[in-house]
């Protein structure tokens, strides 16, 4: 299957990818252990409540992470894109999970038991500084998030959204287009505002030429004015 001998050779060759440094002998049991699984576009890969199945890395396809909140109104936590960790921190902590993830697009995810995650950190200390600093950084970014999403304006909010999708998955080849396609409910969940908001302040960074907008296509035309709406919030 293209999947699972691609999404391996990911897993294991990519500099990008945390399994990137172990040992050729851990690398093909982590190859007899790990199994790959697709999702269709908007498919669960877990609930709000579920127990966690594995480690989770997702090898292609786009994720977001997100909670709902009151009235059923979401929030989206985080954005994942390919080789990065999705629902570790249930899975460490021992608990249920407390978000839910569902894919933008169609998606691989690989799943890694625990129990070798575990032997490895204890037997590689440069895997487990890897695998710890990883969190680390993902807590940081929680932290930030935070601030922005309660202190911040709806522009502000808005413009660091719009940045944040550029950072995270790039552009196409034009260099302007984003290179994910989101409804305006997910950039408004993503921006901690109302749908109808998310339509009005899009509509107005098009009117200020700094975004153009086509169905769900959204380009970049000024990206420096952009950060300056964000910083100043």
């Amino acid at each position: 299957m293209w999947h699972f001998d691609q999404g391996i050779k990911e897993i294991l060759e990519n500099s990008k990818s945390l399994f990137y440094i172990l040992s050729p002998e851990d690398k093909e049991e982590l190859q007899n252990q790990i199994s790959l699984t697709s999702y269709r576009r908007n498919e669960y890969v877990f609930k709000e409540g579920d127990k966690p199945t594995g480690f989770l890395i997702l090898v292609s396809g786009k994720v977001k992470i997100f909670k709902e909140g009151v009235g059923g109104r979401e929030q989206i936590i985080r954005m994942s894109k390919p080789l990065g960790v999705i629902g570790y921190r249930a899975l460490f902590a021992e608990e249920n999970h407390i978000a839910s993830a569902v894919t933008l697009e169609d998606s691989v995810i690989a799943t890694v038991p625990l129990d070798f995650i575990l032997n490895r950190a204890l037997k590689n200390s440069e895997f487990s500084i890897k695998l710890v600093r990883s969190l680390a950084i993902e807590l940081g970014f929680s932290n930030c998030r935070t601030v922005t999403l309660t202190q911040k304006h709806i522009r502000g909010r808005l413009a660091e959204s719009l940045i944040l999708l550029a950072e995270k998955y790039g552009f196409e080849p034009d260099g302007t287009t984003l290179k994910v396609y989101i409804s305006r409910e997910d950039i408004a969940n993503l921006s901690n505002m109302t749908t109808s908001n998310a339509i009005r302040t899009l509509s107005t960074f098009a009117n200020e030429n700094l975004i153009t907008i086509d169905g769900r296509k959204i380009k970049i035309l000024d990206l420096y004015r952009l950060d300056r709406i964000s910083k100043l919030g």
